[in-house]
């Protein structure tokens, strides 16, 4: 089984059921990849940040080196990180990224943060995370307008194929597609039922933007960070509402999270070192809700959002 897929703007075709390689330790990760294409997944979303471009590279080569797949059979997704945001330092580490990966081009490379930080040399700490000498978050002093024409450039110079934004609220998009000559293909945030974003949903949508969500499952992705907020939280595979629809269809109810988004057009990048679990994360386009269990799913939306850097302790900027 492997997933159908979207249309982007930039005219690639892009799974709507993905791989997330965040979080994926670096002793496994080779392995979680090479089992997930084995399974079916063909889109691994990765980044900079998560500290395993190598070995998820590593697992790609192996299944291509088995003749499980080609190349162009997958789709694979990094992200620039906040450090690397002036226009002179976007290309360089896009190449390094890419040479981690063992690859030539990123089928989609997504600004991760509309933040930009002072620069951390690669060669002195990689990834650089949120601080800039280990205690201190220094803000840049790059516009998002001066990242976002150097993202345009990885393009035309063949390094990624189609080119995106993370983390972006409605009115930075907006800014944004003001000056953008190539608009992002897709947007990546936080979105669950506690945290359903429809407005901003539906405009991305409305300008040609396909939605991929990470943290499908809410405070599940953030209780092994021991975040209080998380640990505060029921966690959504608990909730009534969610656990008697997955029962009514005979699905788990992760099942019912993912396809709660898949069935309103929005991507999901779940990950599972359970084989069993690899194949019902996929297994989340086949068969519909009703119209009335997603809205009772969508009803749980209390606005809470889990992926904020203040939520992890991240140090308050440092403005000089």
């Amino acid at each position: 089984m492997t997933s159908p897929t979207v249309k982007l703007n930039s005219g690639h075709q892009m799974p709507l059921v993905g791989f997330g390689l965040w979080k994926v330790n670096n002793d496994t990760c080779a392995d979680t990849v090479y089992n997930a294409i084995k399974s079916g997944y063909r889109l691994f979303d990765g980044a900079c940040d998560y500290g395993n471009e190598q070995e998820s590279g590593q697992g790609v080569a192996r299944a291509i080196k088995e003749g499980i797949v080609k190349r162009s059979d997958l789709f694979l997704v990094s992200k620039l990180w906040n450090s690397f945001h002036d226009h002179d330092r976007v290309e360089p580490i896009c190449k390094k990224q890419l040479e981690d990966w063992g690859i030539d081009y990123f089928d989609l490379y997504i600004v991760h943060f509309p933040i930009s930080l002072k620069y951390v040399d690669p060669s002195e700490r990689y990834p650089p995370g949120f601080t800039y000498d280990g205690k201190n978050v220094v803000p840049g002093n790059a516009t998002i307008q001066e990242t976002w024409t150097a993202m345009e450039k990885l393009v035309s110079k063949g390094m990624a194929k189609s080119i995106g934004i993370s983390n972006f609220n409605g009115q930075l998009l907006m800014d944004l597609l003001r000056y953008a000559k190539i608009p992002p293909a897709t947007l990546q945030i936080e979105h669950h039922p506690y945290l359903t974003q429809e407005g901003l949903v539906k405009f991305a949508q409305s300008q040609g933007i396909a939605i991929t969500a990470y943290s499908s499952f809410g405070p599940q992705s953030f209780l092994e960070l021991d975040m209080q907020r998380a640990k505060d939280t029921p966690l959504l595979m608990d909730n009534a509402t969610v656990k008697k629809t997955a029962e009514k269809h005979g699905k788990t109810p992760a099942q019912v999270l993912l396809r709660w988004a898949t069935q309103r057009d929005v991507a999901v990048i779940p990950k599972s070192n359970n084989q069993g679990r690899l194949a019902q994360n996929l297994d989340v386009t086949g068969w519909n809700l009703e119209k009335s269990e997603v809205e009772s799913i969508s009803g749980l939306d209390k606005g809470l959002r889990f992926n904020d850097p203040l939520n992890y302790g991240v140090p308050q900027p440092i403005y000089v």
